[in-house]
């Protein structure tokens, strides 16, 4: 996901977005402590996912762009 995508996204459907993101780290998290996690860069991209919706948020809230 690009960050100008995310910029497109309204401030309800960043929240979304920000739960599922969550969510999915969380499943991320218990499959590799299960030893059942197939692919290794999950784990860093959901991160990075959070880390893009929470910057996008923040730049809204400070009214940058």
């Amino acid at each position: 996901m690009k960050v100008a995508d995310i910029r497109a996204y309204k401030d309800a459907e960043l929240a979304k977005e920000l739960e599922a993101a969550h969510k999915e780290l969380f499943d991320v998290r218990f499959k590799l402590a299960t030893k059942q996690l197939v692919n290794n860069r999950e784990l860093p991209r959901a991160r990075r996912k959070i880390a893009q919706l929470r910057t996008v948020m923040r730049e809204r809230e400070l009214g940058i762009r």
